[in-house]
């Protein structure tokens, strides 16, 4: 299984960007596909999941401004981000495993990885 991220760049405060994630080599039935993050000197952080079946859940940082949709005819995931903050610039990776679980927050429970596409959000 292979995932490419892409649609990262730079962005103003209140910007909006999308990334996309798109795997390969699986289709994305029966897991979950989840976005993380991680600014420079910290630690990985969850920002959004996906559960092929259905269901969506948000990092309370990400509630309200980021939307996780995916397109199942293109086995991609899609991360929308309106509202941008300064404190949002980070390293942004897709993720994948299968089957879903409980623990869907904690990156040690993904097998797969994306590449990782840079987010930097200032004026």
């Amino acid at each position: 299984v292979q995932l490419q991220a892409s649609g990262g760049g730079w962005v103003p405060p209140g910007g909006s960007l999308r990334l996309s994630c798109t795997a390969s080599g699986r289709t994305l039935s029966g897991g979950t596909m989840t976005w993380f993050r991680q600014a420079p000197q910290a630690e990985r952080e969850f920002v959004a999941a996906i559960r092929w079946i259905g269901g969506s859940y948000y990092a309370d940082s990400a509630k309200g401004r980021f939307t996780i949709s995916r397109d199942s005819a293109k086995n991609t995931v899609y991360l929308q981000m309106n509202s941008l903050k300064p404190e949002d610039t980070a390293v942004y990776f897709c993720a994948a495993r299968w089957p879903h679980t409980v623990r869907y927050r904690y990156a040690d429970e993904y097998d797969y990885w994306g590449q990782g596409t840079q987010v930097t959000v200032s004026s």
